[in-house]
């Protein structure tokens, strides 16, 4: 199949028509690449905060709530491309105030739709310090395992990729492909989570699929810098690139980034790969169950 990471751009938008009309130009580009699976980045949806207006936009409660307030619509846009492509849609996340779960505070969640509708959400599981201590976004409840036609794909929304618990659980219930949205203003962020994604795709030898958000929104409290580019990643062995890299962009380059992925070539690399990464995963147990600290005297 062909997956397509997005290296997405924050816009203006002065109204939804004009939301609506760049996203179904985003996904008819992909689509007609002949793309089964598009993934939007991380807080991809703060461009909605434009809509409340550049005061909303600016405020640091008011950009998260004006987000939150377009979820609905959003969503029922995005099931409507799914539906229309015949594709598989990762929306860009956003912040979304899930009383139930999280009482005043927002959860940070990415959707996923496909032809026949909406999946499933996967909310960040890990905060950075940024979220915690400046948005006071809180984590989610859970990991998600998505058993779609295309496979089974599990999300880590770009911290929680940089912890290699989370992607151990997504691999051992059967996840293929992990997508790996993220948003990130340095380089610094950008490569922790970059090294983070192709480590998972190493040690689970599966498809990593990494979407960021690019370049500049000063208007956006929270995103004003944004650096990164999309890329797909896989273990290097054999099947596989040997760089573990199958395709990415420029850095900074607003666009899709396109790879043929197999399957099949995951399930023979995890059976008779030159490394058998995620097969020996547990014999580290009794190893680290045993560290020895020697002191020189």
């Amino acid at each position: 199949m062909k997956v397509a990471a997005a290296a997405y751009p924050l816009d203006w938008f002065d109204n939804w028509s004009d939301y609506e009309t760049k996203l179904d130009r985003w996904v008819a580009e992909a689509a007609g690449e002949g793309a089964e699976l598009l993934v939007f980045p991380e807080y991809g949806a703060m461009e909605l905060a434009s809509l409340g207006g550049r005061a909303v936009a600016a405020d640091i409660e008011g950009a998260l709530r004006e987000v939150d307030r377009h979820k609905a619509g959003s969503d029922a846009m995005m099931a409507r491309l799914a539906a229309r492509y015949r594709v598989h849609i990762l929306s860009g996340s956003g912040p979304v105030y899930d009383v139930a779960h999280a009482g005043e505070r927002p959860v940070n969640r990415a959707s996923l739709f496909g032809p026949k509708g909406f999946i499933g959400h996967q909310d960040k599981a890990m905060m950075t310090r940024f979220e915690r201590e400046d948005w006071n976004v809180v984590a989610g409840d859970g990991l998600q395992v998505f058993d779609t036609g295309l496979g089974r794909i599990g999300v880590l929304i770009c911290y929680d990729s940089e912890f290699p618990l989370l992607g151990r659980a997504l691999a051992e219930a059967g996840v293929e492909i992990l997508l790996v949205p993220s948003a990130t203003e340095a380089l610094a962020g950008f490569t922790r989570v970059r090294v983070g994604a192709m480590a998972r795709a190493l040690e689970g030898q599966m498809v990593s699929v990494h979407a960021p958000v690019v370049g500049a929104a000063p208007w956006c409290y929270g995103m004003e810098e944004n650096t990164g580019r999309a890329s797909i990643y896989g273990p290097p062995d054999r099947g596989f690139p040997a760089t573990g890299i199958f395709a990415e962009g420029g850095l900074g380059e607003p666009g899709w980034v396109y790879a043929e992925i197999s399957r099949a070539a995951i399930a023979d690399v995890r059976a008779d790969g030159n490394v058998l990464n995620f097969r020996h995963w547990p014999e580290q147990e009794p190893q680290i169950a045993k560290v020895a600290l020697h002191r020189k005297t």
